[in-house]
């Protein structure tokens, strides 16, 4: 069965060409990890999470500076489904003070299909699932890792999980009325010549339409494929929309982008990070190997201080007892004086209280289960290739 190409959805704020040259979007970065990893990704510092408080706060932000936006996603740094609770919240708090604002989700779709009746009582307008393989031994190929939940399965195990959940999801989805969009990357070599089985499995779950996206290698990654041929994008594409309506092949939704998807624009993007201050240079980490944000701060006693060089280079200044556990609120009042001279605090993970009496002293307690010299690099405007990035 032919369908035609996303004729029908040329004024969603996301799907149609014309409507994304004229729909502000604004992603906000609550999923604080990943469940997955493809082979091919680069090495390159986690960006941190933010609370779906702070998110909020950056909203109001981007909304005040006049920018129009339309329509608010979830998507990143991780998935939003390997911590729905926070994912819920934005949602909601983005719901209550926005009713107008269009709302979407960007997820591999684990877990999915228990929280679809809850994301469509929401008001989510569509949920999009990165769907890279239908067949456990593509998918195998494709992961380095997935996890579940919090522990690592072995990967044949893993993918065969993942892609039952990926249905499982989809198909709840639609069940609840949810509008479904599928992204598939086209991996030259390991999953070309199965988009089209990708593109009809979906169709038969009921998924609206897809997205084939072209794989660009990253500087650095060993053994990465070739980049995606515009030829074989083309005929993968054509091959596809017999099953399932195609987006047109511009530009993918980006977790970066702000504001209006201007031709010549380009200082659409607002910061949404924290930023060093005179008073407040230095980001503190809670560590216990030392080499990545993996403590939870309720657990923490000593923290590492980095911060400016002479030469404006971030580097290691310190360790700094913290405030001992057991003394409830006091202890995150002590602490706030302990790093009085740091903008961000990052960790693995930290109650609501400690977060936000810690924000109300004017430091961000950031989540995050990243490298700890890579993500201290972005939060000094350090990006990929080494290279600024633009604020």
């Amino acid at each position: 069965m032919s369908k035609t190409t996303a004729e029908g959805y040329a004024s969603h704020p996301c799907f149609g060409m014309t409507s994304r040259k004229t729909v502000g979007r604004l992603h906000l970065p609550v999923a604080p990890r990943a469940n997955a990893r493809i082979r091919f990704s680069g090495s390159n510092g986690s960006k941190p999470a933010m609370m779906p408080e702070e998110a909020l706060n950056w909203l109001d932000h981007v909304v005040e500076q006049g920018k129009p936006i339309g329509i608010v996603g979830i998507t990143g740094p991780g998935d939003p489904l390997t911590a729905p609770d926070l994912t819920l919240r934005t949602l909601r708090l983005v719901r209550d003070k926005y009713p107008d604002l269009s709302l979407c989700l960007t997820t591999l779709g684990m877990n999915g299909a228990e929280y679809a009746e809850e994301l469509a009582d929401l008001g989510v307008a569509h949920v999009t699932v990165l769907v890279d393989a239908v067949d456990p031994e593509v998918a195998e190929k494709l992961y380095a890792w997935v996890r579940p939940a919090r522990h690592t399965l072995p990967l044949k195990e893993a993918v065969e999980l993942l892609i039952t959940d990926q249905a499982r999801a989809v198909t709840a989805f639609k069940r609840a009325g949810l509008t479904v969009k599928i992204n598939t990357t086209v991996y030259p070599g390991y999953n070309a010549g199965h988009v089209e089985k990708i593109a009809s499995t979906m169709a038969g779950l009921g998924a609206d339409i897809m997205a084939v996206v072209p794989y660009h290698p990253e500087e650095g990654v060993e053994d990465a494929p070739a980049a995606t041929d515009m030829e074989l994008l083309a005929e993968i594409r054509d091959r596809a929309a017999r099953h399932i309506d195609i987006m047109p092949g511009f530009d993918e939704c980006g977790q970066d982008l702000v504001g209006l998807e201007t031709p010549g624009k380009t200082d659409a993007k607002v910061s949404i990070l924290p930023k060093p201050t005179r008073e407040r240079p230095n980001v503190a980490v809670v560590s216990s190997n030392g080499m990545e944000v993996d403590l939870h701060l309720g657990h923490a006693i000593k923290a590492m201080i980095y911060g400016p060089r002479g030469d404006g280079l971030a580097c290691l200044l310190g360790m700094r007892d913290l405030p001992e556990p057991g003394t409830g609120a006091q202890r995150w009042e002590d602490l706030s004086e302990t790093l009085h001279d740091c903008f961000v605090l990052l960790a693995a993970s930290a109650g609501e209280s400690p977060r936000q009496i810690l924000s109300r002293k004017g430091l961000s307690v950031l989540i995050t289960d990243g490298e700890i010299e890579g993500t201290v690099d972005v939060l000094y405007g350090g990006g990929k290739k080494g290279k600024k990035n633009k604020k």
